[in-house]
């Protein structure tokens, strides 16, 4: 059954790749990779639970939040061009008084 499934990831993550290289927009490859990330977790999983290594499901949620942090800070990019903070607007010093 495992395996059955590992073929559906695998053949669902080459049409999320193929989507990631052709895609119109800059927004579809994006999504695409987002894709990408994730079914690559979904594999490390089964493939932990198929070989017999539980222990595999701490990497993929460990692959899961990079994959996370990464796509945050692509988008950061494509948004503002930078990943630098922009500085807050200081308050008006003097505050009424004089």
């Amino acid at each position: 059954m495992f395996i059955a499934v590992a073929l559906a990831i695998l053949v669902t993550l080459a049409l999320a790749l193929i989507r990631a290289f052709v895609g119109p927009t800059i927004h579809d490859r994006i999504l695409a990779v987002n894709v990408v990330g994730t079914k690559t977790v979904l594999m490390i999983a089964v493939v932990g639970f198929i070989v017999g290594r539980p222990e595999f499901v701490d990497i993929a949620i460990v692959y899961a939040l990079l994959n996370y942090i990464a796509i945050i800070c692509v988008l950061r990019v494509f948004e503002s061009g930078t990943l630098a903070v922009e500085p807050a607007d200081e308050p008006e010093q003097g505050g009424g008084q004089g």
